[in-house]
């Protein structure tokens, strides 16, 4: 009898170092996955206000972009795919970014491609017969960049076709599946602290509830409205 009524307390007892030791690391999620997020979350949010408030003044950066067009000289790439060409004659001009799109004339002569990254995008039309290249180019301000970051994924994610290919755009992507991933883990947390407190269940139940009911509206409300 004795020997299973020490049983319950070492339950009780191991219950509750699990729970003390899943809050501290709570906690410690919620410090270094904040401090991570700081500056991505104030990022987007800025960026969120110029989306949202155009007729701002300091937002009104595409009129105010910089276009130049240029001839230049190139060497013939070697015979491979678009992409490889494309490659090849971005690194004889000095461009970075992401290749959006090319497309090959008739006679496999002329390429034509384009090239984007945050601030800066190019339309190259090279003529490999010639050994020529030209080149449009659009340079954003910084509120552009800070705008195109907002929604850059690099490439058109509806063509299957497209995949990212460059270094910068992978990691950009790594980094915003990470902010999406640490925001799951904070609100999460966030749910925990707020249930165990005992006094705030009412007050944060009702930020919850407005939570959802906003959410909801545009989410499932204005479909249902709509239909």
């Amino acid at each position: 009898m004795s020997s299973a009524t020490e049983q319950v307390p070492a339950r009780n007892a191991s219950s509750k170092r699990f729970a003390n030791l899943f809050e501290v690391w709570n906690r410690k999620l919620h410090f270094y996955i904040g401090l991570f997020l700081l500056f991505f979350l104030w990022l987007f949010a800025f960026t969120g206000l110029l989306i949202n408030h155009p007729s701002w003044q300091f937002a009104e950066f595409w009129p105010n972009r910089k276009q130049a067009d240029e001839v230049r000289e190139i060497k013939p790439p070697p015979a491979a795919g678009d992409l490889e060409q494309a490659q090849d004659i971005m690194r004889q001009l000095g461009i970075r970014g992401e290749i959006e799109w090319t497309v090959t004339r008739a006679d496999s002569s002329r390429l034509e491609f384009h090239v984007n990254r945050p601030g800066h995008s190019y339309n190259i039309k090279a003529d490999l017969a010639s050994g020529r290249a030209t080149v449009h180019s659009d340079k954003l301000n910084a509120w552009g960049i800070m705008h195109v970051l907002h929604t850059f994924t690099g490439v058109r994610m509806a063509d299957s076709k497209n995949q990212r290919d460059w270094a910068l755009t992978r990691i950009w992507a790594f980094s915003m599946d990470a902010v999406a991933a640490g925001l799951i883990v904070m609100v999460a947390g966030s749910y925990y602290m707020w249930w165990i407190l005992v006094r705030k269940r009412s007050l944060g139940a009702l930020a919850l509830a407005l939570g959802i009911a906003c959410c909801g509206l545009f989410a499932i409300g204005l479909r249902w409205i709509t239909s």
